[in-house]
């Protein structure tokens, strides 16, 4: 006897007037926009646009759900090509049935277009992409709660999922292992070792991408052996399970054998000198004033001293993250020159030596610095007196 069970719902689509708003697809789009949201704050770490995210996902999501569909119609073919099956249903993707594998390829592959599109390396924008779409998945598998699908063997377990009649594998069984729920454990672990491998421990170019899917894949095998729907078999083993195994296998050795540079997060004051983050002033304070201010006032350790050369730090925290820019820091000139009765004095430019975490913008906030006008940071021109 089963004294506790997680209900499946009555239900798997709400109409909303005439428009159906089906629970399977909602669960896909959520997993997406979470998705391109998380690779978009990593590629602007990296220094690129985060907007490459959203663009790159217009040609991987509709490549990826076609492979997803494709790959499971081939391994499961006969509700479509058997003796009672229907081929007008290999179109219906809200009844479920799309495959991992045939999403992977299917959206590397356009993913792999966009890239080429837009010039950017398709292994950086995979490693920044992995813990999104590990998320997405994660997401994505309760659309298999909410169609009473894809459950493994029966099982008088307190987590056990129930099924209704009309959806079980064995009529006279409603309990089953939640597969599903598994998977969406899996996912999230899987996500958080990437996040934390690739802050305390950054990979070559490429190798993140190859653990996520060494992981998934390792996963996905035991929750494969679970599973009891109908699938083709190989030596008396599901295709699903032959596929985890050697995908597995081939991303270990990809990681292994992987040897590329490493893409170091760029520090907040470069995402902002690059224009992919916009200054925020203080609370009632316009940014432009905060800014001026920010700049204007003297800071413990600064020196000046005869000179062209503005450089910062090698390494710094801002914002409570470490900014790294490959190790060497950012080195800048400035040439000041004045005119008579200028603020910056008469004759020649300043040095000036500051601790890396400035926070205000010197040239876009704090009022830029023109050669010939005599001007310094957040001080207005002192106009010579008329003749």
């Amino acid at each position: 006897m089963v004294f506790a069970a997680i209900p499946s719902p009555s239900r798997g689509v709400v109409h909303l007037g005439p428009v159906p708003l089906r629970a399977y697809a909602l669960m896909i789009i959520i997993g997406i926009v979470v998705a391109v949201v998380v690779t978009g704050r990593r590629l602007r770490a990296r220094g690129l646009d985060p907007e490459i995210a959203g663009e790159i996902a217009f040609w991987a999501v509709p490549f990826g759900i076609l492979g997803a569909r494709i790959y499971h119609v081939l391994s499961t073919p006969d509700p479509y090509f058997g003796h009672d099956g229907n081929l007008g249903d290999v179109v219906k993707i809200w009844n479920g049935g799309l495959g991992i594998w045939g999403a992977i390829a299917g959206g590397a592959l356009g993913a792999w277009i966009a890239a080429r599109r837009l010039g950017v390396s398709l292994a950086l924008f995979a490693d920044a992409a992995a813990p999104g779409i590990i998320l997405a998945q994660a997401i994505g598998r309760w659309g298999n709660w909410f169609n009473q699908e894809l459950y493994g063997r029966a099982t008088d377990l307190p987590w056990a999922v129930r099924i209704d009649a009309a959806h079980r594998i064995d009529p006279t069984v409603a309990t089953y292992q939640p597969t599903f729920l598994y998977e969406f454990l899996w996912n999230l672990v899987v996500a958080g070792i990437l996040l934390f491998v690739d802050r305390r421990h950054r990979l070559g170019r490429g190798r993140l991408f190859a653990l996520y899917v060494a992981l998934y894949t390792f996963g996905r095998l035991w929750i494969e052996m679970l599973r009891i729907d109908t699938a083709d078999r190989i030596l008396g083993l599901r295709v699903n399970i032959w596929t985890s195994a050697l995908v597995c296998v081939a991303s270990i050795v990809a990681f292994a054998l992987t040897r590329r540079p490493v893409d170091l997060d760029v520090s907040p004051e470069e995402q902002r000198e690059l224009g992919l983050v916009r200054e925020r002033g203080r609370r009632g304070v316009e940014p432009e004033r905060a800014a001026s201010s920010d700049a204007a006032a003297p800071r413990p350790g600064d020196e000046s001293e005869t000179g062209g050369e503005f450089e910062t730090g090698g390494e710094f925290e801002a914002g409570g993250e470490s900014g790294r820019s490959g190790g060497t820091g950012l080195r800048g000139e400035t040439d000041t020159g004045s005119e008579p009765g200028g603020e910056s004095g008469g004759g020649g430019g300043t040095r000036v030596e500051r601790e890396a975490g400035v926070g205000a913008d010197v040239g876009a906030q704090a009022g830029r610095v023109t050669p010939g006008r005599g001007e310094s940071a957040g001080h207005a021109p002192v106009e010579a007196p008329p003749h």
